[in-house]
């Protein structure tokens, strides 16, 4: 039958579709299975990560609202990422080929340094409760291995709760509101200078709670969505201005 394969006795494909280990999804599956093997290590000790490329962070504390998410962190078992990003090289996104690009630079260093510091400020959060897988990526696959990690694991600090990879903003605009991860995890110094959002912790903790459950979300207020694609857009370009 037309649009169907058939298989030998090893499971192997015979007719029908042919595996093209250059379609997209599969490099981006190679760069998922090659992230996965890496050995985490404390996100507290980054400094000595090289180059550009993708990362996963771990939590594995007793915040009760992450209890589903950090009973797969346990015992030195990471299966469960709470945030997915990456970390190009500077200058990645003015064009241009680089032949090693991707292992010069700091720029995995400088983000997770970031990140830590965030979590450090934070006054409901463990620096020691969070750990770090990271790969080295070529950059023009850097976007692509990001896009799939956040698709198969769908962390909550990606999908349900804004905020977390945002930088700076330097003087603080008149619209501008603390993101849904300063609501509920407050500390950080630059947020402290901003405005008081509308949502509160206890919409936010319910937020993650029916994230994590599968249940519908409540909808963010629209001045919300929109800031927050500014400041990521912001924390995409920055690493240029470094």
């Amino acid at each position: 039958m037309k649009g169907t394969s058939e298989f030998d006795a090893l499971g192997g494909c015979v007719t029908g579709d042919v595996y093209n280990p250059l379609d997209k999804l599969n490099l981006a599956r190679s760069i998922e299975f090659e992230l996965l093997t890496r050995q985490p290590g404390p996100l507290s000790s980054v400094d000595h990560i090289p180059g550009a490329g993708v990362y996963v962070i771990y939590y594995s504390g007793n915040l009760p609202i992450y209890a589903p998410i950090a009973a797969g962190n346990k015992d030195g078992v990471f299966q469960r990422p709470i945030y997915v990003g990456k970390a190009i090289p500077k200058g990645g996104r003015k064009g241009g080929l680089r032949k090693d690009s991707a292992t010069v630079g700091n720029a995995l260093a400088s983000r997770l340094r970031q990140h830590a510091a965030s979590i450090d400020e934070s006054t409901n959060l463990d620096l020691a409760d969070f750990f770090v897988r990271h790969l080295v990526v070529d950059d023009i696959w850097i976007p692509l291995g990001e896009n799939m990690l956040i698709e198969t694991f769908k962390p909550v600090w990606n999908r349900a709760i804004d905020g977390f990879g945002n930088k700076d903003p330097g003087r603080r605009r008149a619209t501008q509101y603390k993101s849904p991860w300063d609501v509920l995890h407050p500390g950080r110094g630059f947020a402290n200078k901003l405005a008081d959002s509308t949502l509160t912790p206890i919409f936010l903790t319910t937020r993650v709670e029916d994230y994590i459950a599968g249940r519908p979300l409540a909808k963010l207020p629209k001045f919300i969505i929109e800031q927050q694609a500014e400041a990521d857009a912001e924390a995409q370009l920055s690493v240029d201005e470094t």
